[in-house]
């Protein structure tokens, strides 16, 4: 499998290799369906994990689980070995991660929105550039008044915060509107309603969870199971995205070492650009091109070259070419982007013969001395060594039991974070105007009782005094003068207590 540093591929009228210290120059797998294009993958990540390479793959189909299993050579392996003259051909097994978004079928995976942040949302979410603007608007506030953006529920909270401040916040910030805030909302609950609350969230994966090397110096291969997962084809791509940005973001700078610190598989790669805005696929091309001096490796596994646009297929050195078929003028138009993209080779022509290529077969072509290509050559690909296939639920799950990060994600956790915050300042506000509502109804009732005291008082219904009340008013402006003598004195601090 390894030879002076190389990944045995197959033999065409020679052995074809793939240089380690080339491997993270990154790679192109394509083909038809039912070409081979996932024993191809297999192979690849089997020769990466013997090198002490770890390696994360997409597995769409569960096919490649079979990797954590013994190989129980089949017959068209073993002739398959013989018609290569691969005789050092021998079952083997591999380490293996299962990992799932979901949490069912291998450990859960999280990230929190914080991490994946408004452009790579505002995709997943398919927001025009209004409603992206306000996105933006949205993690700027969050950034300045210190809210922590971990799940929906912080995104939902802070959202109708917005809503409620909008004069405040449009003054500041720029134009927020009602109706942009309610489209964003509604994007949410369909995401929600495909799972991606169990994607949100912490414990957030750690980026060295998927570079573990075994005792035995062998890269773990992280398998994502993505059966599921394809349902949301937008969640798949901006999530593989991410992780791709993120690897970018936390690894330190390498150049060019002798083997990759990490290889990534992105199968299913023509979801990532479906309708993807000139944005982000610059952003996109940034990533790939920049992401080789971080020692990773990023491999595209598509159907057609026509998949990847030109920007990044140039930064694309390894390629693995399947069968493709040329029934219509797009499928021909393939042909001819993938026979383009190779060096020649004298022997053939490459656009001919891809498509008359047999199931696992292929037209390879890697980068050799200097990084040059080499010529292209009709090429059938070696045979795995491990299992070829799925592996069974209960091989999965115990697996999954002795994984060395067991334990880790398995139970999400729900720290103080926006929600909680703009809740209490919700709940804080609401006491505040209730207080304030008492106060005044106080106020208000103590003004109509003054009324109501001065409404009951005896209404005089003549200005002449009868005798007795002449009286009773003289009696009464005698004690008043008496107490306001006594009181003025006792104030200025007269001895004389009365006259």
């Amino acid at each position: 499998m390894l030879v002076d540093d190389k990944i045995f591929l197959g033999t065409s009228t020679q052995p074809e290799n793939l240089v380690l210290k080339y491997g993270n120059r990154h790679g192109l797998i394509t083909g038809a369906t039912g070409t081979g294009k996932t024993v191809t993958l297999q192979v690849l990540a089997e020769g990466f994990s013997a090198a002490g390479v770890p390696v994360f793959a997409a597995d769409i189909k569960g096919d490649l689980s079979g990797v954590a299993n013994m190989g129980q050579a089949k017959p068209w392996q073993t002739q398959r070995a013989q018609d290569i003259g691969f005789t050092e051909f021998a079952d083997a097994q591999f380490p293996v991660i299962f990992w799932d978004l979901f949490g069912r079928q291998g450990h859960p995976i999280r990230a929190t929105i914080s991490e994946m942040g408004a452009l790579l949302l505002s995709r997943m979410l398919e927001l025009n550039d209004t409603q992206e603007g306000v996105l933006n608007i949205a993690f700027k506030v969050a950034d300045d008044e210190g809210l922590l953006l971990l799940d929906l529920k912080d995104l939902r909270a802070l959202l109708v915060d917005l809503q409620n401040r909008a004069k405040e916040i449009s003054a500041t910030y720029g134009n927020v509107t009602t109706a942009s805030i309610g489209a964003i909302q509604r994007a949410l609950l369909v995401l929600e309603q495909q799972g991606a609350e169990n994607f949100f969230g912490e414990r957030a994966l750690d980026i060295n969870d998927l570079m573990r090397i075994d005792r035995d110096g062998r890269g773990f291969i992280s398998i994502l199971a993505a059966d599921e997962l394809m349902r949301a084809p937008r969640l798949y791509a901006t999530f593989l995205l991410w992780m791709l940005s993120e690897l970018f973001e936390e690894l330190p700078e390498v150049g060019d070492p002798d083997r990759p610190k990490m290889v990534f598989f992105f199968d299913e790669a023509h979801l990532l650009f479906d309708d993807a805005p000139k944005a982000l696929i610059d952003k996109v091309e940034q990533v790939v091109r920049l992401v080789r001096s971080k020692g990773v490796g990023v491999y595209f596994v598509t159907q057609n070259p026509v998949d990847i646009p030109e920007s990044v297929l140039a930064q694309l050195g390894n390629r693995i070419q399947h069968a493709l078929r040329a029934y219509t003028p797009r499928e021909q138009k393939a042909v001819r982007v993938a026979a383009e993209t190779f060096r020649p080779n004298p022997a053939f022509s490459t656009e001919d013969v891809i498509t008359q290529l047999g199931i696992g077969e292929a037209l390879v072509s890697v980068l050799e001395a200097k990084g040059v290509p080499s010529m292209v050559g009709r090429t059938l690909i070696r045979p795995p060594s491990a299992q070829v296939g799925p592996i069974l639920p209960e091989e999965r799950r115990s697996y999954i039991a002795n994984s060395p990060v067991a334990g880790v994600y398995d139970t999400a956790v729900d720290r103080d974070s926006a929600f909680e915050v703009l809740a209490r300042r919700a709940r804080d506000k609401q006491l505040a105007e209730e207080r304030q509502q008492r106060e005044e109804e106080d106020a208000k009732a103590e003004r109509a009782a003054e009324r109501r005291y001065q409404d009951d008082r005896p209404v005089r219904r003549s200005t002449r005094q009868t005798p007795a009340e002449a009286a009773m008013n003289s009696l009464a402006r005698t004690v008043a003068n008496r107490l306001g003598s006594a009181l003025v004195r006792g104030i200025l601090g007269s001895l004389k207590r009365g006259r």
